[in-house]
């Protein structure tokens, strides 16, 4: 049985199936998406959407659904599902499905009295084509099927209404049609494998149709879709026939074997695992040829900087995919370089103008070397981490500084600028203005200066006091009387006492400016107050501004996502640090911990792992849907227990997350100086 499978109970029961939705989407950045019925509930949902020629602009959406009419003996069967204005469902075709499987492909099966109809739809992993196979399973008579499409043409960003510049004409192809609604848009070829197939010219626009996630968050929430006619075509018992949309035209007696491959480069998804390595392998980017990024999310989400080197080991060697931590670097370095260099920001990564982006880029280089060991990881990048240090020892990083107590100092160019991972803003300001010393910042700064002195083995008084000194003033500015960390220390600004989750940096990274009795005690605070089985909260319950649901209108939920929403990502400092700590005995905790996220697979993104949930039970799934650094968290975490799990050693460094795997060269070496062992 597959591990992603529901039954017809899921299926017909609308208030489950609209709030789990199915995402593929391929390394050209082509995606389908929608929910379990096919019934689309965001202005992102579609069965076809392209990238933007234009690097950086909304992505362009052309086929929005395609509705499956079942007709026998004259009566029609519609299998699709729309809701318009008014809380008004039709058709009703959920009530004809029996089944829904996700696994190297998403399938429906449908009952529609003798007739058993299976559905099975891909998407390309190389071309934009979504590619859609129809079997009929069982039948007793004569059986027509009908395909009308619904298209959009707009960007994922916009709604579409009823207007008089549309463009209806349409060229005939190999079975099949093109159109272009709209200048500026690419054709959209749709073709069917079946000789016999027709097409029928019946332009007209469908009204009103209502999406419940875009009135859920204040958006605009009504479109019309113009329909331009439909596909017929009769079907026998066992006869298989392919259904291709895509922005280029296809040979119409290849479009079986262009589903068959697309489904043979498919991921099988057996385990919860598979899930991870599915929904990461989904965020590769890869537009031309020398180019590559990794997308922070979907359905909005493009590259940016911080999550792709929070995230990029997990998303290459988690997958077992070495090569494409290379490639990104390649795309990623000359991009930083680029900008600190000449100001000149990139138009495809965002964030790369964000202080700690080149502290995460070492931070992602030391991940590197615990994969790869020390004299692969100076002969590839050695001198990407002499730059980069280099870089900040010299005050040359926008809005962050060097004091002289040898902590980092950040200040935003633009007093209403966010420049820490924590970006929301309302009505154009911080919801949380982190700047000063911040947190995160400085325990990242102690990690890559001690990384910095392992990986060139330097024998440096002078680098041993510095180090020394930024531990003691990190102890002086961020240690409080309650023996947890200040999230941030900013001169001209009133403490801020609140209990937030960026202090476990300082425990869970490599190197720690803490004792262990302090690592211990930030744990304890982030343990009690901040922990649930999805994550980290942002601010602790006690907080007088601590809100639990992240719901309501777009300010409300600005607010509350980093006011008390839980965030995933953090969570595999938290079990690092809690390995670091307790060792041995932790392992059973931190595998315990895991089980939440294995049902959130079938929750919200169906195989991923939301951005964010509520930080009051039942920690429902919100954000985008499948969110990179959630998704290469669980996967990193899983798979050191896995790789323990595995061994019969009593290796210290297959008790920490942040210690070598066991592919590592270095890994029976002795372990550097500082690291974890602080007393």
């Amino acid at each position: 049985m597959s591990y992603l499978r529901f039954d017809r109970t899921v299926m017909t029961n609308l208030r489950e199936a609209l709030n789990r939705e199915v995402l593929l989407r391929n390394k050209k950045g082509a995606t389908m998406c929608t929910t379990l019925v096919g019934c689309n509930t965001r202005k992102y949902h579609g069965l076809l959407v392209v990238p933007n020629q234009e690097a950086g602009s909304p992505n362009q959406l052309l086929l929005s659904s395609l509705d499956e009419t079942v007709i026998q003996h004259g009566a029609e069967f519609n299998l699709a599902v729309h809701k318009y204005n008014g809380d008004h469902f039709s058709p009703n075709g959920h009530k004809y499905i029996r089944e829904f499987t996700y696994d190297k492909s998403i399938k429906l099966l449908y009952r529609v009295g003798g007739v058993i109809l299976s559905k099975e739809v891909v998407l390309s992993a190389n071309e934009n084509q979504l590619l859609i196979k129809y079997k009929l399973l069982e039948a007793h008579s004569e059986t027509t099927l009908r395909l009308r499409p619904f298209l959009g043409f707009r960007t994922v960003k916009e709604l579409t209404h009823e207007n008089t510049v549309i463009d209806w004409s349409n060229k005939e192809e190999d079975q099949g049609i093109s159109m272009s609604l709209y200048d500026g848009f690419p054709h959209l070829y749709m073709q069917v494998s079946k000789k016999s197939a027709t097409w029928n010219r019946q332009p007209q626009w469908y009204k009103s149709f209502f999406y419940d996630k875009e009135s859920e968050r204040g958006n605009a929430y009504l479109e019309d879709l113009p329909v331009p006619g439909y596909f017929e075509f009769e079907i026998k018992k066992g006869e298989e026939i392919v259904f291709s949309a895509s922005d280029h035209p296809f040979n119409s007696k290849q479009l079986l074997s262009c589903y068959d491959k697309a489904y043979e480069e498919a991921r099988p998804i057996e385990t919860f695992v598979d899930c991870l390595k599915n929904a990461v392998e989904q965020c590769v980017f890869k537009p031309d040829d020398e180019h590559t990024y990794l997308i922070a999310g979907s359905p909005w989400f493009g590259p940016r900087m911080r999550d792709t080197l929070v995230s990029l080991t997990a998303s290459s060697f988690g997958t077992k995919n070495p090569q494409l931590f290379d490639e990104i670097m390649s795309t990623i370095i000359p991009a930083m370089w680029r900008y600190l260099d000449e100001g000149v920001e990139d138009p495809m990564i965002k964030g790369i103008s964000q202080p700690d982006s080149i502290l995460w880029l070492v931070n992602c280089i030391q991940d590197y070397y615990r994969w790869e060991g020390a004299e692969k990881t100076v002969k590839k990048y050695g001198d990407t981490i002499k730059r980069a240090m280099k870089y900040i020892w010299d005050n040359k990083i926008p809005m962050m500084h060097l004091r002289e107590n040898a902590l980092l100092y950040a200040v935003p160019s633009k007093i209403s600028e966010p420049i820490t991972w924590m970006d929301n803003t309302i009505d154009g300001w911080p919801v949380v203005d982190r700047r000063g010393y911040i947190v995160e910042y400085n325990a990242l700064w102690y990690n890559n200066l001690c990384f910095y002195r392992s990986i060139f083995d330097l024998e440096d008084p002078h680098l041993d006091d510095y180090i020394d000194r930024v531990s003691e003033s990190f102890i002086r500015v961020f240690v409080n009387k309650h023996d947890y960390l200040f999230d941030y220390v900013a001169d001209d600004k009133p403490q801020d006492w609140s209990v937030r989750p960026n202090q476990i940096f300082a425990a869970g990274l490599s190197y720690s400016p803490l004792s262990r009795k302090l690592q211990r005690s930030v744990l304890d605070i982030v343990t009690r107050e901040l922990k649930t089985p999805k994550g980290l909260r942002t601010l602790s319950p006690k907080s007088p501004y601590y809100k639990g649901y992240l719901n309501g209108t777009l300010n409300e939920r600005q607010y509350a996502y980093l006011q008390g929403g839980v965030w995933p990502w953090l969570i595999y400092y938290y079990l690092g640090a809690y390995l670091k700590l307790f060792r041995r005995e932790g392992i059973g905790f931190v595998d315990r911990m895991l089980i939440p996220f294995e049902e959130e697979a079938k929750f919200h993104g169906i195989s991923c792992v939301s951005e964010m949930y509520d930080g009051t039970p039942p920690f429902t799934g919100r954000g985008a849907t499948s969110f990179l650094m959630s998704i290469t968290a669980i996967l990193r975490i899983r798979n050191r227990i896995d790789e323990y799990v595995s061994l019969e050693t009593d290796d210290i460094f297959n008790l920490s997350l942040t210690s070598h795997h066991v592919t590592s060269p270095d890994r029976d070496k002795t372990q550097d100086k500082n690291h974890d062992n602080q007393e």
